[in-house]
């Protein structure tokens, strides 16, 4: 039997090799980044997601990111819980209807510090950095921008020997070429227009168009009950003439793609945003064209307005807010992260970043840039975000609309009566 002698050298060495290695793994655990990403969206935006995150990591083999996704719905209430516990996540989607109230209760971090240095955003230009701020202070990176947008199943006109809606038409040419269409067409249950006159933003450009908005500065309600009447007395107009969708056609829109009345075959005219043409050209037979809402005529004013899709913003409490920001800049600048992200999120506000994804894109998606950059030299300032309570208030203005159209109410009756509630939401807080 052969023997095995370990002298003591040799046993001092193994030692020290055991304690190096125990050394190095501490040193190594100790210089790992872990963060954590939250976001809402869908399954598309998930995997653009992921893969963004690996091209970052496989970079800086040091940095771990944890990503974790939910819906809409699901989403705020659970950062509200995070910010409640002091535990947001490193890195969350941020949207420009919450930053105002997230940032003031001090669950974001100012990102300011960073700004020319892990973020490199300065070609953004002004409009696109300043929609991040809140109160002088950058809590927010603008992640694309966005507008929103008429989308018409063109040949639905051309076969009625109509030309389509386009950029520039006003309400009432766009309500007499839709009631053309409806009667041209000659298809039971099919008109020219859906029923707009219960969507926030259709209501909010109108008001823009006329110099009013929705809400002021100080987050009171901006509009008027007589404002309101005329509103209500267009769609209904509009409703008489089967220029739009009848009342009990649109109650079925749950004002998703899948459920408007122009992805029904309904109506051949929707309105949008301008980051969901290939949602709806997804689900569209017939080949959509993308154009700006209708205006009120000479004398309008600028109604639409470039918006923030999304935002990512930091925890305040992030213990790895500098890599953070250099993530949220690999999002925003980097060719990888540009590429890996797309226009899924909107189009880049870099011209740089919209040059990389240019390249890349196919119709539709080069369709979206083109819309965005057509309508930059036609819009106003971006509003102040809503205040509390006015998510309650686009609930209501859908089902006040409806109560015209049904005909339980007269459009002057419905403006006053929805004026008062909005007062009576906004009192309330």
């Amino acid at each position: 039997m052969s023997e095995i002698r370990i002298t003591r050298r040799a046993a001092l060495a193994g030692a020290g090799s055991a304690a190096m290695l125990a050394l190095s793994s501490r040193l190594a655990l100790a210089q790992e980044k872990r963060l954590r990403m939250f976001w809402w969206g869908s399954k598309e935006r998930a995997d653009r997601t992921y893969k963004a995150n690996e091209l970052y990591t496989a970079r800086n083999a040091s940095t771990k990111i944890d990503g974790e996704t939910l819906g809409w719905t699901d989403y705020w209430p659970r950062v509200a819980t995070q910010a409640a516990g002091r535990n947001l996540a490193d890195v969350l989607q941020m949207d420009y209807r919450y930053i105002f109230e997230y940032a003031r209760r001090g669950a974001l971090m100012p990102l300011d510090q960073f700004m020319g240095k892990a973020l490199d955003i300065a070609d953004f230009g002004a409009p696109s950095i300043d929609c991040g701020k809140v109160d002088g202070k950058l809590y927010g990176i603008n992640l694309g921008n966005n507008s929103v947008a008429m989308l018409t199943n063109v040949s639905a006109f051309e076969a009625a020997g109509l030309k389509a809606p386009k950029t520039g038409i006003d309400w009432k040419e766009f309500s007499a070429l839709c009631g053309e269409l409806t009667k041209a067409a000659k298809k039971d249950g099919f008109y020219g227009s859906m029923d707009a006159g219960g969507l926030e933003p259709n209501l909010e450009t109108w008001l823009r168009q006329r110099g009013k908005g929705l809400y002021s500065d100080e987050g009171q309600v901006a509009f008027s009950a007589d404002d309101m009447g005329e509103w209500f007395a267009m769609w209904d107009a509009m409703r008489k003439a089967k220029a739009c969708v009848p009342a009990d056609v649109q109650a079925l829109d749950k004002q998703n793609i899948e459920t408007n009345p122009l992805t029904l075959g309904k109506a051949a005219v929707a309105f949008a945003h301008s980051n969901q043409l290939v949602g709806y050209q997804a689900v569209n037979p017939n080949k959509l064209a993308i154009d700006m809402y209708p205006t009120i005529g000479a004398g309008g004013k600028p109604g639409q307005y470039l918006k923030p899709s999304m935002l990512f913003s930091i925890a305040a409490n992030s213990k790895n807010a500098e890599e953070a920001a250099k993530i949220i800049n690999f999002y925003v600048k980097d060719p990888e992260g540009v590429k890996a992200v797309g226009v899924e999120r909107g189009v880049p506000a870099s011209p740089a970043a919209r040059n990389v994804v240019a390249a890349d894109l196919d119709e539709l998606g080069k369709a979206m840039v083109n819309y965005i950059g057509m309508i930059s030299d036609k819009i106003g300032p971006l509003p102040a975000p809503p205040p509390k309570g006015a998510g309650e208030i686009a609930f209501l203005l859908k089902k006040t609309n409806e109560e015209v159209g049904f005909g339980k109410a007269t459009a002057a009756e419905a403006g006053k009566k929805f004026h008062a509630d909005a007062l009576a939401i906004i009192a309330r807080g």
